[in-house]
């Protein structure tokens, strides 16, 4: 299972649409979309400092955000599904599709997530690959470092990740990669690991 997570930087990119390509056409039962929140949880944002809502508030909007964007992902290919629990991405799985995450019930109902604006969209594509024992974590992001390899303390002190991400993928299973907006090119004739370790930056889980 790759988990692979659209950053909300994307909307309006032809590239966002590259990615659903190539992800509907190839993701055969092993692909999961975690969708960002975007501009829509930027609204969220403007409408806590406009009425005062708590944090606790604003993180079940900013997820419900999430969920939006999610189904505004699906609405841009009708080959792609959404799912909402691990039951339905299971399902979708066997029916060989490839999945958008609708994060709010799961997240909501895990009371071990912070509920702050420290955790992003980044932190929840990590806590789903944990959960559903995925092989690959991918952050799609506008622009990547042209770098071999990158720590994880140089990707969260330079903004790339929030703060909390490390938290959700050292000493997890899965391997996590960075991405740019254009490199969806390489999924051209399918997911391959060779093309994966080729293209995508890897995230070394070290703090120096």
């Amino acid at each position: 299972m790759w988990v692979i997570k659209l950053g909300g930087s994307l909307l309006g990119s032809p590239e966002l649409q590259g990615w659903l390509d190539v992800l509907s056409r190839h993701g055969d039962g092993r692909v999961v979309i975690v969708p960002g929140g975007g501009i829509l949880a930027d609204a969220v944002y403007e409408s806590q400092l406009m009425s005062g809502i708590s944090d606790l508030v604003a993180h079940k909007m900013a997820v419900m955000a999430m969920d939006q964007y999610g189904i505004l992902l699906a609405g841009l290919n009708d080959d792609l599904v959404t799912a909402a629990s691990d039951l339905e991405i299971a399902e979708r799985g066997w029916q060989h599709k490839a999945v958008v995450w609708l994060p709010s019930s799961m997240v909501i109902a895990d009371e071990s997530i912070p509920t702050t604006w420290e955790i992003t969209s980044d932190s929840l594509a990590a806590w789903l690959a944990n959960k559903l024992n995925a092989q690959r974590l991918i952050l799609v992001k506008s622009e990547r470092p042209q770098l071999e390899q990158i720590s994880l303390e140089r990707l969260t002190k330079e903004g790339f990740v929030d703060e909390h991400f490390g938290d959700y993928i050292v000493g997890q299973n899965f391997s996590t990669w960075v991405m740019g907006k254009a490199d969806f090119t390489v999924f051209s004739d399918g997911l391959s690991e060779e093309q994966l370790l080729a293209t995508a930056l890897p995230v070394r889980c070290s703090w120096n």
